[in-house]
């Protein structure tokens, strides 16, 4: 038997023999060396990169999941953040009612982060009887129509459109809620569907839809007629919410339209805008100017303007599925219907719809 990389020695072989021998063997065993390393480097490349997986591991797991070794290098992510939520707005009543200020998606059947969402809340605890309505509605993944009625905003020779959700637009209701006042009770601008129905006057609160998709609450200075940017705008008395705070008119009950039966604390409606650009409807009952900015401000609102008031007008409807099925009134109002905007309304309406890609001009 012979040694393995050895060869036996010829007889009568020289001495310059021997040693050629000698070298081709030391050449063989250094080949096999490297080869070795090789295959033992491979293998713990191989290792390596199993156990910088989470859930794989180079040696079996007993008995569950024992985690990764904290040696294995991190693997890169691609999570996206959460979508923003707003914070649940903070009882001042106590105790507090179940589910009290804490918001609930209505677009449960919509895909993606909730567009809509709605809660309820006591705001004043020296009237805990009195609740307020608000409803936030994410601006990113929708969009904001405006509709005239046939009565309202006021008298025009101008095409009103459909005065009512086009049923092309059904299929991608997810709100509709009321607008401002006749034009007769508090002159403003009305412009949409590239039409200016009345002209925008400077220094009132308006509602802004642009053509980049974004929507504000502003105090206008862009003169009688809006710029190409403009989709919509829709004007209804000054502000009432400003740089996070209320407006010193908020207090000068003559501001803020005429009320039924000359009380200054009606039913009032307002719509805010939020810090991240959100819009944020509210709707409660025995309110004045002044509460109603508080209001606002207690839901997040850092711009914030009033629309309609008095107990005819204030509605918010969601819609449970596409189609505009199972219409459901928000703000319990004894005068409004679920379905009051699926056919032709007295007055204008604002309808949130699901933001198609592509699309900018509101179905009409």
């Amino acid at each position: 038997m012979t040694q393995a990389g050895f060869e036996p020695r010829p007889a009568g072989s020289s001495q310059a023999d021997r040693r050629s021998r000698h070298r081709k063997v030391i050449r063989r065993r250094r080949q096999v060396l490297g080869v070795s390393l090789l295959l033992i480097a491979g293998v713990v490349v191989v290792v390596t990169r199993l156990g910088a997986h989470p859930g794989t591991s180079a040696t079996p797991r007993l008995g569950g999941d024992l985690g990764t070794s904290t040696s294995a290098r991190p693997h890169p992510t691609t999570t996206l953040p959460p979508p923003y939520m707003p914070p649940s707005i903070a009882p001042v009543v106590s105790p507090p009612l179940p589910g009290e200020g804490r918001w609930v998606p209505v677009d449960t059947w919509d895909s993606g982060p909730a567009c809509v969402l709605t809660t309820t809340f006591r705001p004043d605890p020296s009237q805990t009887g009195i609740v307020a309505y608000a409803a936030w509605i994410r601006t990113q993944t929708t969009q904001l129509a405006l509709y005239p009625g046939y009565k309202g905003p006021g008298d025009t020779p101008l095409d009103r459109g459909p005065e009512m959700v086009p049923q092309t637009a059904w299929p991608n209701l997810l709100a509709t809620f009321n607008s401002g006042f006749y034009e007769a009770d508090s002159a403003g601008g009305f412009y949409v569907h590239g039409t200016l129905y009345f002209p925008m006057v400077n220094g009132l609160a308006t509602v802004v839809s642009y053509a980049d998709g974004h929507v504000d609450i502003v105090d206008w200075e862009g003169g009688p007629t809006p710029g190409p940017d403009v989709l919509m705008a829709r004007q209804n008395l000054p502000m009432l919410v400003d740089a996070g705070a209320a407006t010193a008119s908020s207090n000068i009950p003559s501001t803020w339209g005429v009320t039924l039966g000359g009380v200054p604390a009606v039913w009032r409606t307002g719509l805010g805008i939020d810090a991240h650009g959100n819009l944020i409807y509210v709707a409660a009952p025995a309110q004045t100017a002044s509460s109603l900015a508080r209001i606002l401000l207690d839901v997040g609102a850092v711009r914030a303007m009033q629309l309609d008031i008095n107990p005819e007008w204030p509605i918010f409807v969601s819609y449970a599925g596409p189609g505009a099925v199972s219409a459901s009134l928000f703000v319990p109002n004894p005068n409004q219907i679920s379905n009051r905007f699926l056919y032709p309304s007295t007055k204008d309406f604002f309808a949130v719809l699901q933001r198609l890609p592509g699309v900018t001009d509101q179905p009409w």
